[in-house]
């Protein structure tokens, strides 16, 4: 297991990274986070330095994360998951609501059956693979935080994450629906969905309904909202979190 810890004390606070992402890549949230637990991210299999590929079912990316909560003492722990991580932070709900206290899930749509990634393939393959520089990486990219996704190598910089790998991860998806699991989460809940994220319309505003939980829908934002639309984020979540359980 891959593991980042952020600091804080107290009970859990469990980051779940999206799609293509890694741990370190939740820093600039986790440092408001700290009033509220103990922060920790993981690498999820197939990404970042963890050394696990596939299988890669939801249910093996979800048995990772129930690991984690048992293993680092942080249960019932307040889990964060943007887009593949907020899937994860569902199903870990749905399915180990003994190890979570509440959830945010942010731009992740529970139905995605019949889509494949041919819809979007074509923008990995567009990217001018390696890029140069960080530099160059953030400025293709629009965002610093897509520096976290890359490593040096002899000729230049590459995402660590195999594309194979997030091909068939997110294949996987297309294959099923997940409102078997959202009807199942009991916990206090969180759906913030982007604007600009590209989810099928309405099926969030829709999850957070059949969870009982709270909806935010942020019109300005791209996919990643904690990044594109920080502030509107921070307080969002920093409001949620004061309601359902008590910072330390």
């Amino acid at each position: 297991m891959s593991v980042v810890e952020f600091g804080g004390t107290g009970q859990g606070v469990l980051l779940l990274h999206g799609l293509m992402s890694r741990a370190t890549a939740w820093w600039p949230v986790a440092q408001w986070l700290r009033p509220f637990g103990r922060v920790v991210a993981i690498d999820q299999r197939g990404h970042g330095r963890n050394p696990r590929r596939g299988p890669f079912r939801t249910e093996d990316f979800v048995a990772d994360a129930a690991a984690a909560v048992e293993e680092l003492g942080l249960g019932p722990a307040v889990v964060i998951g943007h887009s593949m991580g907020g899937l994860h932070a569902w199903c870990l709900a749905a399915t180990r609501p003994d190890l979570v206290r509440a959830i945010v899930v942010e731009d992740f749509a529970p139905d995605n059956s019949g889509r494949t990634v041919d819809e979007w393939r074509w923008l990995f393959d567009a990217w001018p693979v390696p890029f140069r520089s960080l530099s160059h990486v953030t400025s293709y990219f629009g965002s610093p935080l897509f520096a976290e996704y890359f490593e040096e190598r002899e000729d230049g910089w590459h995402l660590i994450a195999s594309l194979d790998d997030l091909y068939e991860i997110a294949g996987h998806w297309g294959t099923r629906t997940y409102w078997e699991f959202v009807d199942a989460v009991r916990c206090p809940s969180l759906v913030v969905e982007a604007g600009r994220g590209g989810q099928l319309p309405g099926q969030m505003a829709e999850a957070a309904r059949r969870s009982r939980g709270q909806y935010l829908y942020v019109e300005e934002a791209g996919h990643v909202v904690h990044d594109s639309a920080p502030w509107v984020y921070r307080g969002a979540v920093e409001a949620f979190l004061s309601t359902s359980i008590s910072p330390v």
